[in-house]
């Protein structure tokens, strides 16, 4: 992805940080960049431009504040930079906890900017993924669990050993044109009202 093609929007409230922030960002060919200098209705702005990139300048954060940007990166699910002049270890472990890509502390200078953005997305596409890694495997475990239930049913109910029964199931969701996990489901779930009966 180019430079251009990238939404960012920064948010700060002082009007000549957020130039030198501006301007490091169109130095590094972004030309797509809103600026904000208020911090009231951000939420609806960021929804409506979806940004790829949000860039936060706060100089003296209150914990207010922070609490309301870290929301706002708890929910929007994009690379955040923070640049803020002072800060404490729980606010650093705070940004980091909300998922803050890139929190810099002391920084500002227009040609920090690039770098500090690229680190921003990489670290945010680098979590990103194990996140996903993290779902699929979950989304794997609970499906094999599902699977080993039903597969149990039949074997308990058809006196079926583990092969074929799973091969029942196989067959069922290859005729249905369907997971064999969501076969899985509807005969567990069959299973628990006929064993409730009427």
């Amino acid at each position: 992805m180019k430079p251009s093609d990238l939404t960012i929007l920064v948010i700060d409230e002082n009007a000549i940080r957020a130039s030198i922030i501006e301007e490091g960002l169109r130095l590094a060919g972004h030309t797509n960049v809103t600026v904000t200098h208020e911090l009231v209705g951000v939420a609806r702005l960021v929804e409506r431009i979806m940004p790829d990139v949000i860039v936060i300048d706060i100089e003296n954060p209150n914990r207010d504040m922070l609490e309301s940007f870290f929301i706002l990166s708890r929910s929007v699910r994009r690379p955040i930079a923070m640049f803020v002049d002072r800060s404490d270890t729980n606010e650093i472990q705070s940004a980091i906890e909300a998922g803050v890509s890139a929190y810099v502390v002391d920084g500002l200078k227009k040609e920090r900017v690039k770098p500090i953005l690229d680190m921003a997305i990489s670290r945010f596409n680098a979590f990103s993924r194990m996140a996903q890694e993290l779902e699929e495997a979950r989304s794997q475990l609970e499906n094999r669990k599902v699977i080993d239930r039903a597969k149990a049913i039949i074997m308990n109910s058809r006196g079926l050993d583990e092969a074929e029964a799973y091969g029942m199931l196989r067959r069922a969701a290859m005729d249905q044109n369907r997971k064999i996990v969501e076969i899985a489901q509807s005969l567990i779930m069959t299973a628990s009202l006929l064993e409730k009966g009427p």
